[in-house]
């Protein structure tokens, strides 16, 4: 099982983090280390002084494919949930300086907490699935993949020319505006329109 992430797939986000806007997906990938096992906090790194938060629709892939077409796309998921892909912030400022991979600040352990999955099916309109992410009973994020700049058969399509995907693999498909710093004691609620599906503590 491996985990894609897609990066820069929403118009306001990449412009908080003054990033041009993609002409196609730009993807990375996370190890199956970097999920959160369930029931369990999520400890800050040792490594990093500026953890941020990313809310994201997840999708699971449901059968093998390569170099599948974008309208063939839609037969290759069937599940969805929400995710978190923290992210160290100062660590992949200086990897973007130099011209480096951001794994150091995306693929570290637990760093992608994932939740309760549902299926497609159950949701009313597939053209409009609205997510947010709570912290303290706040919200800090609001997401749509009605305004990703890529959807989710493109992204599909787009990962399959380079990567084989397999039944079980978690695909990322980027996070909305509002990005911001975790702190110890912080509680992240992550909902799929009105469903809460991901719990998370930060120790």
């Amino acid at each position: 099982m491996k985990i894609i992430c897609i990066g820069r797939n929403y118009v306001e986000h990449a412009q908080e983090l003054k990033n041009e806007i993609p002409t196609e997906p730009v993807f990375f990938l996370k190890p199956d280390t970097a999920l959160l096992p369930k029931q369990r906090d999520f400890y800050l790194p040792g490594f990093s002084s500026d953890i941020h938060h990313e809310v994201e629709l997840v999708l699971k892939i449901c059968k093998e494919g390569k170099n599948i077409d974008d309208k063939f796309a839609h037969r290759y998921y069937d599940e969805i949930s929400v995710g978190i892909d923290f992210t160290a912030r100062d660590i992949q400022q200086k990897q973007k300086e130099k011209g480096l991979p951001w794994e150091p600040a995306k693929a570290f352990d637990h760093s992608a907490p994932v939740g309760e999955f549902i299926s497609l099916s159950k949701l009313p309109d597939l053209q409009k699935i609205d997510f947010h992410l709570d912290i303290n009973g706040k919200t800090v994020q609001l997401g749509s993949n009605l305004l990703m700049i890529f959807s989710f058969d493109k992204i599909i399509s787009y990962v399959s020319k380079f990567i084989t995907l397999k039944k079980g693999d978690l695909v990322f498909t980027g996070t909305p505006k509002g990005v911001g710093q975790v702190h110890k004691g912080d509680l992240l609620e992550a909902y799929l329109e009105n469903s809460k599906l991901l719990t998370v503590k930060v120790q």
